[in-house]
């Protein structure tokens, strides 16, 4: 798991946390990453060079592992599929596609940039 510490930086608009260098992402593979504040999340590349970050707790196990999960497609959606009980997740919304039978539940989902070789996550304002 990536290690972040919150750094003022200038270059960096307000709002907007460094996460990892792009290098650290892998095609289709998750990377978990914990932020400075507790906050785990799962950060996918996909392979049109998108980068998406979810929560890494899985809604329904209630296990932090959705970085573990199978990445594909559906249509043109990317998504990823929980390790766990095999829901299939919409990456850029946090939706659930398969249920698996399961009521519907959610991933939170951050806006992701790429500036400059480095992975950014938008945190909310307080």
């Amino acid at each position: 798991m990536t290690m972040v510490a919150h750094e003022t930086d200038a270059a960096v608009p307000a709002g907007w946390t460094a996460v990892c260098a792009l290098g650290d992402l892998e095609v289709e593979r998750g990377r978990a990453a914990l932020l400075d504040d507790g906050e785990q999340i799962a950060l996918f590349l996909t392979h049109v060079g998108r980068v998406h970050a979810v929560q890494n707790l899985d809604p329904y196990s209630g296990a932090h592992v959705i970085s573990r999960g199978i990445v594909g497609t559906r249509a043109d959606v990317p998504t990823v599929a929980s390790p766990m009980f095999k829901q299939v997740f919409d990456l850029r919304t946090g939706v659930c596609l398969e249920t698996q039978g399961k009521d519907p539940k959610t991933l939170r989902v951050w806006p992701a940039a790429v500036e400059g070789g480095i992975v950014y996550v938008r945190r909310e304002q307080s």
